[in-house]
Parts: structure tokens; C-alpha cells; sequence
């Protein structure tokens, strides 16, 4: 992950998944440009269910 941007306030494993959706959504070419920002709602999504607050 060297050069990627990390997402504030979520953990490692959430960084992962945000790297695995946005690389998956770029290979198969859904989303055209949005494809980071897809990732992250979707991350930013699970992390809010999972009852995280932000920073934890």
C-alpha cells in the first residue's frame, strides 16, 4: 500500500477492504472515476454498522 491514502479513522483491516473494493471496482471498470469514492462510502458504511465511532 505503499503511496495510497489511508482513510481517516478506520482500522487496518477496514484500509484493506477499502484498497480490495476500489482495486476490484478499477480491474472490472464499474464506477469509471468514481471508483474511490464508491470504496470509501461503502467502508465508511460498514465501519458506522459495526458501531464504530469515528477515530476508534
Amino acid at each position: 500500500m505503499p503511496g495510497s491514502k489511508h482513510l481517516k479513522g478506520v482500522s487496518s483491516k477496514e484500509q484493506r477492504m477499502y484498497e480490495d473494493i476500489k482495486e476490484s471496482a478499477q480491474k472490472s471498470g464499474r464506477y469509471g472515476i468514481r471508483a474511490k469514492e464508491v470504496a470509501a462510502r461503502t467502508v465508511m458504511k460498514h465501519h458506522k454498522q459495526a458501531g464504530h465511532k469515528k477515530g476508534h
